[in-house]
This record gives C-alpha cells, structure tokens and sequence, in this order.
C-alpha cells in the first residue's frame, strides 16, 4: 500500500468520526417520557415518547437482557418517536441503552432507567377513616421566598393581585404537616401542582405545561416526594389533583403536537357545551356529545383528545409514574365525565389493576345522584357503560347540606334536603366510599354558605364528622375564612399566617377572634375524636324525618352508637326519646363528646336553642 492511498484511507476514516462525533454531540433529545420506569411492574409494556428535532430520522435498537424493543411509531411531526417496550419478569433495575441509529451508525445511546419498585408498591389509599384537608398551595403557606419568582416562568408572585400568585409553596406545606395533623386531619390533598408556565391565572394550577414536572415555584419533584415520605411517616396520606382532560396552552407538546388530532378540534378553540348528561342521556345526540366532549373550557386550555391511542397511553403512564415516583395515597381527578369515557375507563382500570388498595375521587358536578352515581365502581348502568372509579365527589349532598341549614324548616324545605338526599344512597355501590364536603376550591367558603352563623357552623361540621362517607374540609374552614367577593380569587385567599408579613396568624391564633378560636378548637375537638371510631368509619345509617326543625341520625354497629341530633330553632326543643328507641333500646347513659359528660337518656332529651348534640353510646 502506498502512503497516499494509506493516507486517504486515514482521512475517510477520520471523516466518518469526526461525522459521527458531530451527530452524536449535535442531535438534541428535549423531552423522554416517561423519564424512567420501574421492574416487576404490571404495566410492563412502556411507551417512551422521544422528542427532539428530526428523531424520526433515527432507528432506535435495544439489546439488553429482559428488555426487548417491541415496536417503533413515527408520526406526522418528525420531532417525535415512540418506542413501545416490553420489559419482562427476568429485567433488573439497571440502566437500558437505547440506540439511535442513522444509516448504519450509532449516533447516540440513551441510557434509560429501570428502577426497583419500593417496599409500599400497594399503595394504601384514603378511605372513611381519613378526613381530608384541601389546600390551594400557592396560598396556603410561604415556607420559601426564593422561589417565589423565577427567571424562566411567565408570572412572577403579585400577593396584591387576588387573582395572580402569592407564593406557598411545598416546604411552607411541609412545615404545617404538624399543625394539620393537630387539627385530626389523615390526608392531604393539594389542588395541582405540577407546572403551569402560564402568562396569568397561573396560580390555580389547572393548565398544565409540563406533566412531569413539579411547577419550580412550588418547589422541585424531590420536595414533593418528600413532602410524601414525611406526611406519611406522621400518619398523613397526600392526594394528588390531576387533569386528563385539558393542558395548558403553553405546555409544549401542544406548541409542537405529534399529529393532527392530539389536541380536539385540531388545536382550535371550540368552547364545551358543558351538558355532561350526554353522557348518561339515552337519547342524547351524537352532534351534542361530540360537542361536550371535544370542546374546551377556555382558549387558554387546550382539550385533549383521548381517543389518540399514542395520548392514551401517555397520560396513564404519567399518572403511575407519580404514584411510583412519588408515592402519594391517593388521587383527585378533575373534571371527570369530560375525556372520552372509554377512556376513563381504561385509565382507571390501569390504576387500579397497578394498585389495588389505592384510591381515587372524581369530580362530577352534579347535584343528581343519578348522574354521579353513573361512573362509580360496580354501578350497573342500563347502557353497559362499566366504570373502574372508586369514589366520588358528593356534590348531591353538599348541595342538600347548605340548603338543609339556611332554610326555614316547611314540608319541602330545611332539613327536609338533607333527609332525602341519603334516600337517593340506592344510586350508589359505595355511598361510604364518597367524599363528602362543606365546601372546596371552586365554591363559597362554608362559612359564607351559612351566611356567617357561628351556630349553623358547628352543625355543619359535626354532620359532616359524622356522616357517611370521607369528609373533607377546605383550608381555612377551621378559622371561619368567608371570602369578600364571589370570585375564585378571593375564595381562595392567603391563609393567615402564612406569610411572616401577616397581622393574624392561625397557626399561633395572634390576631384572631374569639368565635376564630373556638371554632378551630371545635374542628379539632370533633375530628380527633372521630380519628379512632371505627363506628363512624364503617358503621351503618339510621336516620328518622325531621319533626319541628330538628333532625337525628345515627351510626351504629354491634359495640356502639353514635347520636346526632341537630336543632335549628331558636329555642330549646324537647325530643321524646321513646321515638328512637328501636335504635337505642334500653341504653339509657350516653357520653356527650362535645361537653365531655355523661348524660341519661331517659323519656326526653332536650337540645339547646341553635344547638347541636353528639353522643357516644355503648351497647
């Protein structure tokens, strides 16, 4: 060989090198999702959407032992690959090389996670025992003002704004576990917060931009796992708020979608009919479901379309990738009826087949138990339509309740609502499996509700300690917060002290009013005591019709009896205990939970003027 031709061939060889050092170092991956995986898992099948400019022009390969790269998708858009991969029982957590191939040559390799599942891979979720603290956390408790505004994120905190950020965050929630505990809650659930790099309104967290990502003005997703692992070791679970409905409009896959039909409408805002009893109605129009269904709440959030088998997939991954990853107890999921049904079905089937002990609670607006009833697990609907939700928000009840205490008592009116409301429990499989609530996030404060009557307050919270099912209370509730205006801004407001800055502090009580101080010491009274009765928990309903503006209920099983009884007149009312007695049989000494005495029950009992009574009976 002579020296050219040698020296040719050097150069041949230093070029595809250097052509391949250059493609290596030059080819951009943004996105994989999920970011990892886990072994032993039952969804051992992952999809791994890669993202990138141009990605399709690479032939991924996989050779990595219990592990086998089933199939590869392109799509419309070139930036995108999905890879389906089947990780089978022999895989151990290791780390997969992917190989991205372009014309013969390996150009790049990503090196996937496959982790080993934790020790708490059932994942137990909430249930009748638990009572449940909702936060909005961008205004519950600042714990970190260094994150209040960051250089990357459209909105920066504007505590003057009701409508724009204030800057809790997750340590502030993670510094409060104590104090929430205190008060007898056993859950947490946190209205979203993953982010939502949004110009305004971003604060509510129901535009999501990034699925896997926890909004970085809340914080980081190992804060929020510690946040998981630190409630628990207390004795407190934590719900997560997801959305599979809608996206932000910022969020990135809607600026660069795979194909066509990712986002319904083909990416064009066409506002929700909201007639969510489409989905239930038999003789409801294709035209009108299609509309509900595929129509978007705002311009601002983008409505995804289900039915894109690539998006289905993707959004059940993303929701057991958090409970694997972070290791949360439970899930709320908004909006319930409006994705595709079908789908609904799946996901929730997924979830569950993943973890059967676990939880989840949808929200469907409706005060028809008909309609609410619908998608909960075991209902048998005459459509066929079969649904794998375990719980329900019971907003039929909530609504019952708030009419219940501010009516005047008539035939059709006052606590008539709230003894007709539970005749409607035949709709249900597991009425004790419904979340049940005073108020949330997108309604009057409770105290509102009840226009500011200290009393109709206290009956409130002992119906809903005591009733059937999950209760679950809206931060604040504690102290009496009543917003100023209607609006989700102000309904929403800043926790008092929450902020160094602030005058009153609920948490030491500076500040507070009296009747402020007596109700959270109320709260705390009856939910500690509830904490530990099983009889509450699980125990049956015996209600009698509501005579004279006053109305009882029982729970009971074959130990004990818990008494209810509630009057709204403003005057002492004696009730003739001869009338419950198929319920109380000759027990004739009861203990007053919230006057901490003993009480005979004997031919009458009287209730105080506005007053409410719990008692404690053994058999």
């Amino acid at each position: 060989m002579s020296f050219r031709i040698f020296q040719s061939k050097v150069l041949i060889s230093f070029s595809i090198v250097s052509v391949c050092f250059f493609y290596v170092n030059a080819q951009k991956i943004d996105k994989i999702e999920p970011p990892n995986w886990w072994v032993g898992m039952e969804n051992n099948i992952v999809q791994i959407l890669i993202y990138g400019p141009n990605i399709s022009e690479f032939s991924p390969k996989i050779s990595h032992q219990g592990v086998k790269l089933s199939s590869v998708q392109t799509v419309e858009n070139p930036n995108y690959l999905f890879l389906n991969v089947t990780i089978s029982e022999q895989a151990e957590a290791s780390f997969v090389p992917i190989d991205l191939y372009k014309n013969n040559v390996n150009l790049k390799t990503i090196n996937y996670e496959l982790k080993a599942r934790d020790s708490n891979e059932s994942r137990k979720g909430f249930d009748s025992s638990d009572a449940i603290y909702l936060i909005t956390p961008d205004r519950f408790v600042n714990g970190d003002y260094s994150n209040d505004s960051i250089k990357d994120m459209k909105e920066s905190v504007n505590r003057n704004d009701e409508h724009g950020r204030h800057g809790g965050d997750i340590k502030g929630i993670i510094e409060s576990i104590d104090y929430i505990k205190n008060l007898g809650f056993t859950a947490i659930w946190l209205n979203p917060i993953l982010e939502n790099n949004m110009p305004s309104f971003s604060y509510h967290g129901y535009s999501i931009t990034d699925f896997y990502k926890v909004d970085s003005r809340y914080g980081t997703n190992e804060q929020y796992k510690s946040l998981n692992q630190i409630a628990n070791t207390k004795g407190v679970k934590i719900i997560m708020d997801m959305i599979l409905n809608h996206s932000g409009s910022e969020h990135w896959f809607v600026k660069d979608p795979p194909m066509d039909n990712w986002i319904n409408n083909q990416g064009e805002f066409i506002q929700t009919s909201h007639m969510r009893t489409t989905q239930q109605d038999p003789y409801a129009s294709k035209y009108d479901k299609k509309v509900f269904e595929e129509g978007w709440f705002v311009s601002t959030m983008p409505d995804l379309n289900q039915k894109n088998k690539l998006l289905a997939q993707y959004l059940i991954q993303n929701t057991i990738w958090w409970i694997e990853y972070a290791g949360i107890n439970g899930i709320r999921m908004d909006t319930y009826p409006y994705p595709d049904k079908d789908f609904m079905t799946d996901w929730t089937r997924a979830i569950m087949d993943e973890y059967p002990s676990f939880n989840i609670v949808g929200e469907e607006w409706s005060t028809n138990p008909s309609i609410v009833s619908y998608w909960q697990s075991g209902k048998e609907n005459k459509d066929g339509y079969n649904s794998y939700l375990p719980s329900l928000m019971d907003f039929p009840l909530q609504e019952s309740i708030r009419k219940a205490l501010i009516e005047p008592e008539n035939w059709n009116s006052g606590w008539i609502h709230a003894y007709e409301i539970l005749a409607s429990d035949v709709n249900y499989n597991d009425p004790n499996n419904l979340v049940i609530f005073p108020d949330n996030h997108d309604m009057n404060r409770f105290y509102k509700q009840v226009k500011n009557d200290f009393d109709l307050y206290k009956m409130g919270v002992v119906y809903y300690a005591t009733m059937r099912g999950i209760p679950q209370f809206y931060y604040g509730t504690e102290v009496l917060l009543s917003n100023k205006n209607d609006s989700h801004g102000s309904i929403r407001e800043d926790f008092p002290g929450g902020w160094v800055s602030d005058e009153v502090n609920a948490f030491n009580e500076k500040g507070l009013t009296n009747d402020q101080i007596i109700a959270k010491g109320f709260i705390k009274k009856i939910l500690n005591w509830r904490h530990d009765k099983e009889v509450v928990h699980t125990g049956s309903l015996m209600h009698f019709a509501p005579s004279n503006g006053v109305y009882v209920f029982f729970r009971y099983n074959e130990n004990k009896i818990i008494m209810t009884a509630f009057n709204k007149n403003f005057d002492t009312v004696s009730i003739n205990l001869e009338r419950y007695r198929e319920i109380l049989g000759n027990t004739n000494i009861a203990y007053d939970v919230i006057n901490e005495s003993n009480v005979t029950l004997k031919d009458n009992l009287m209730i105080g003027k506005r007053g409410v009574l719990l008692f404690e009976i053994s058999k």
